[in-house]
């Protein structure tokens, strides 16, 4: 984080918290030297993506384990609510019934396991990584080189991970709706056409093609880009905050810095606990916005 003996500087602290827990296929600690390097995996986010994963699953199997005909707790009112609202959704855009039955599921399982990954936003920035430094410390490390971020959203790999199994999920119900054939005609024939003459027609055809590549392209990266720059901001903005508390915590006079920090953190959670839930209904009804046009003819 900081050289031994003297406190970080607020960049210092920043470009620390910014770090991966990053190791290659081996799990030997690396550090990331390009933009796209797919010899290095962000552990964290790994990590904590399965773990979360595995609690979204575990609550949603807790709430229909515990179901029941008669008058509901209020934990089976809120998960029924939250998969009626997300089944009306996939009705809205999934007019195919047979697609459904896997669809909504999916859905279900997208908004819970991203509103858990963004909530990791609402815990104490310097709690789990301190927690990680003490543990990194005691088997024989350095603890300023204990890199740890608990925001898996925040991290690019994650969101267009999840977004470009979104663009899988297009193309298999491509396949699945208009066939092989009927898909590779709609991508040389969509949007521009195509011609009875054979020139006319190969140009189209290449046009539309391009067309068709950029579109898919275009809605993958956005649809990763978005979540990733929102829970991105997120975090940042709660590191500055927590800047502002350890400045408070150094200053010897006045009480307007540290009731500054108290205001703007408690504000800052308030409004973010709609920032993780807005980010995590958007992901999922452009995965089921995509999903149905992919059951649509052009």
């Amino acid at each position: 984080m900081a050289a031994e003996g003297h406190a970080p500087t607020a960049s210092e602290y920043i470009v620390h918290h910014l770090q991966h827990w990053q190791v290659d296929w081996g799990l030997n600690p690396v550090k990331q030297t390009a933009i796209i390097d797919f010899n290095v995996i962000n552990l964290d986010s790994v990590l904590y993506s399965v773990i979360l994963g595995v609690l979204g699953c575990f609550v949603l199997w807790l709430a229909a384990r515990k179901a029941t005909s008669g008058v509901p707790g209020r934990f089976q009112a809120a998960v029924e609510l939250l998969v009626e609202m997300v089944d009306n959704q996939a009705k809205a855009n999934i007019h195919n019934a047979q697609s459904r039955k896997f669809i909504a599921p999916l859905a279900l399982t997208v908004f819970v396991w991203i509103f858990l990954l963004n909530a990791m936003d609402m815990l104490p920035v310097d709690l789990l990584p301190a927690l990680w430094a003490q543990v990194y410390g005691a088997m024989g490390h350095d603890p300023h080189h204990a890199y740890m971020r608990v925001v898996p959203s925040a991290d690019l790999s994650t969101t267009l991970g999840l977004s470009t199994s979104v663009l899988l999920l297009c193309w298999f119900y491509s396949v699945k709706i208009k066939g092989a054939g009927g898909w590779a005609h709609e991508l040389v024939t969509a949007p521009f056409g195509t011609s009875k003459n054979p020139v006319f027609a190969l140009i189209l055809g290449v046009v539309n093609l391009l067309m068709q590549t950029i579109e898919y392209v275009a809605k993958t990266v956005s649809h990763g880009m978005r979540l990733f720059g929102n829970m991105y901001a997120g975090e940042l903005v709660f590191m500055l905050i927590a800047l502002m508390g350890g400045a408070a915590a150094l200053s010897l006079s006045g009480v307007l810095l540290p009731l500054g920090h108290i205001i703007a953190g408690f504000i800052w959670a308030v409004f973010h606990i709609l920032v993780i839930t807005l980010q995590a209904f958007i992901f999922m009804m452009l995965a089921l916005i995509y999903l149905g046009q992919a059951h649509e003819a052009h």
